[in-house]
């Protein structure tokens, strides 16, 4: 970036460098970077950067449109490229070499996928594809995800300069003036907002991540750019108001949203308004404006490197914990913070500036894509060539689960917990664990209403003449080996009725991936109840993850129903949560297996609400099989027992060691069968 100007004199309202956005920027990122760390609870930095971007590239190309009446794409497009790839390439291919060293092998191939779509710009629709939640805390996210902004920026760059000119030719064509342009603005800002709102509610991170919900904060930017003649006009004292005014929107807004408001939505309007009366203000050049705290040689000095400081801050926050191998404590988020300001630093000298100002490729403007294009070539061709390298695992070998016991009842826990070594046999499944999901029963997804009874929920034996129902969220589901099991042994007919995070006891449940309350499972529950009544089983079992929505009256309907059934009833308490990716925990600790293993205090979720549950059932008749044995003894819950890998994410267990509890179950089964 060139050097800053001295600021213009007040007669000069519309200037090519403005200080308070270069302080904005700097702000923009500190919001971002603090949140990301962990240092403070504030929202929008993101939202501000867009603003900030249509308003700049708004600019750039109306000035050029004015003076040319077109627009020099090849100039523009080698502009981007040259600020923008070089320093992504960096980042894209350390990471990769990083996470191949340090982070687990089992996730480094899909690390390299998000790595591809990071270099290509469309890590945002990869994103919105895996449905990822961007404020998990599970150990999942990945290095890259926060190429999902860069992504939607770019393509808005593609896109934007093509439309500005044939926008402003038919406007100067039909109506001799820009109103057309501005019209067209203004309803991609409505539209894009509607749909922001809308979707957030149907499917967030189709909202969070999508290009189509974020363009009207980009959008917003051009409009200002467009408005800052009149805009520059505008009374110095109002000026000054609305700019200071805009700073306490931005911050004040910021503050109020949190992890659990519905994002983007109408929520991000906040920071979004307050960016546009910033710059608004800013046009008039107020002599009193918010610009006197915005601009000084440290804002000035941030906003030069804040596209670095965005690129490295996240990798090494991820990555963190797997290179110093432990888990991130408060004093290393200022480590994070700093390391990662550092080689913003060393990148914006060695990297950014050396490709941006470089006089031939400022020239040659085919130069400068060629240099941009064979920089995002490098990034996108080493991860792709990543995907075929070996993992970098102590061993290849396919999972061979036949020397592995499990469960071999509470001495083989109780011996579990002082294991530090990952034993041959468990190395051997390790690769494979995290597809070791249930082999049976059937579990409908977030959107499903309607439990519709089908082949697949049916296992053990499907001609037993004796029906169980097992009924629950994903943690019910997880039991369907046991249950196949003790079906065929037993020669039961099992049906399973499980939907992921529907509790099956009467509660009004917030799903994190929606966002909102979630309605489809009240219906599900509904469907799922008259289907029970229609089976007349002989015995329900019911199950679930415990949630802080526990409510004694929501457990009463619950067991209210399913003891008028006539059914014997079972209530098996929750799982623990290892509350981190167990074989993704285990490829990285082979020699120290206990570093995966949390205690039971911290693995056994909600207590209180345990009790509340397991009261409810044994008022209803129901036998409580209390599942905590059959994971933790002496106050630490291993992940892994008697060579069975426990888990195959961060808290549903394999299904192989699910199976391996069969006859920790049959005893209860059978009493119940017997009356």
């Amino acid at each position: 970036m060139t050097r800053h100007r001295s600021p213009a004199t007040q007669t000069e309202r519309l200037r090519k460098y403005r200080p308070d956005i270069q302080g904005l920027r700097a702000v923009a990122i500190m919001m971002v970077v603090t949140m990301h760390v962990g240092l403070l609870d504030i929202h929008g930095g993101v939202d501000v950067s867009f603003v900030l971007s249509g308003f700049l590239i708004g600019s750039q190309l109306l000035a050029e449109i004015d003076r040319t009446g077109k627009v020099s794409l090849s100039k523009f497009w080698a502009r981007r490229m040259r600020r923008l790839a070089p320093g992504m390439a960096v980042v894209v291919i350390t990471t990769a070499v990083v996470a191949w060293l340090y982070a687990s092998p089992l996730r480094f191939r899909e690390t390299m996928k998000d790595g591809l779509s990071a270099a290509l710009s469309f890590m945002n629709w990869r994103l919105v594809e895996t449905g990822t939640d961007y404020f998990a805390n599970d150990g999942t996210q990945s290095p890259y995800q926060h190429f999902w902004s860069l992504g939607i920026e770019e393509q808005f760059y593609v896109a934007a300069p093509i439309v500005l000119v044939v926008t402003a030719w038919l406007s100067r064509k039909i109506l001799g003036n820009r109103a057309l342009v501005a019209l067209f603005l203004v309803a991609a800002i409505g539209g894009s907002l509607y749909l922001s709102v809308k979707q957030t509610a149907e499917n967030q991170p189709l909202a969070y991540f999508g290009t189509q919900t974020r363009i009207w904060e980009l959008a917003s930017g051009i409009l200002l750019a467009l408005g800052a003649p009149l805009l520059s006009r505008m009374n110095q004292g109002l000026a000054a108001v609305i700019s200071w005014l805009g700073l306490v929107t931005t911050i004040g807004t910021a503050l109020v949203i949190t992890k659990e408001t519905p994002l983007p939505g109408y929520a991000v309007a906040g920071p979004v308004l307050g960016a546009c009366m910033i710059i608004a203000g800013g046009c008039a050049n107020p002599r009193l404006g918010v610009e006197r705290i915005l601009h000084n040689p440290v804002t000035d000095y941030v906003g030069n490197v804040s596209y670095g400081w965005y690129l490295w801050h996240w990798p090494i926050l991820v990555l963190w914990p797997d290179v110093v191998g432990r888990d991130i404590t408060y004093s290393d988020r200022f480590r994070v913070l700093s390391l990662s300001f550092i080689l913003a630093v060393l990148m914006y000298y060695v990297v950014e500036a050396r490709f941006r100002n470089n006089p031939q490729l400022v020239a040659t403007p085919w130069k400068g894509i060629f240099a941009g294009g064979t920089a995002t070539a490098s990034a996108a061709a080493a991860t792709a060539c990543a995907l075929f390298i070996p993992l970098n695992l102590a061993t290849s070998a396919a999972a061979v689960n036949g020397g592995a016991t499990g469960y071999a009842g509470e001495a083989s826990v109780k011996s579990a917990v002082t294991q530090s070594e990952l034993s041959a046999t468990a190395l051997s499944a390790l690769a494979t664990a995290p597809k070791d999901t249930t082999h049976y029963g059937c579990i409908d997804n977030t959107d499903v209403e309607k439990f519709v009874m089908r082949d697949n929920c049916v296992i053990g034996d499907k001609t037993g003449k004796s029906t169980v129902v097992v009924i629950g969220d994903s943690h019910a589901w997880q039991w369907g080996d046991a249950f196949n099991e003790l079906g065929q042994s037993l020669h039961l007919k099992v049906v399973t009725m499980a939907k992921g995070g529907c509790s099956p006891e009467v509660y009004a449940i917030k799903n994190p991936e929606l966002n909102r309350e979630y309605s489809e499972c009240d219906s599900w529950r509904e469907s799922a109840f008259k289907n029970i009544e229609d089976l007349k089983p002989d015995v329900i079992v019911v199950t679930s993850r415990i949630r802080r929505e526990v409510t004694e009256a929501g457990a009463e309907k619950a067991f209210k129903k399913f003891e008028a059934s006539g059914a014997k009833l079972i209530y098996i308490t929750d799982t623990p949560q290892p509350g981190r990716n167990v074989p993704d925990c285990l490829a990285t600790h082979i020699h120290d297996v206990t570093a995966c293993s949390p205690d039971e205090k911290t693995a056994v979720e909600y207590p209180d609400f345990r009790a509340v549950e397991q009261k409810v059932a044994e008022r209803h008749g129901a036998t409580v099989v209390d599942s905590l044995p059959a994971f933790c003894a002496d106050n630490v819950c291993p992940t892994v027992i008697a060579d069975q890998i426990v888990y195959f994410d961060n808290s549903h267990m394999t299904g192989s060691y699910a199976k391996s509890l069969a006859p920790f179950l049959k005893p209860t089964l059978k009493k119940a069968l017997a009356g």
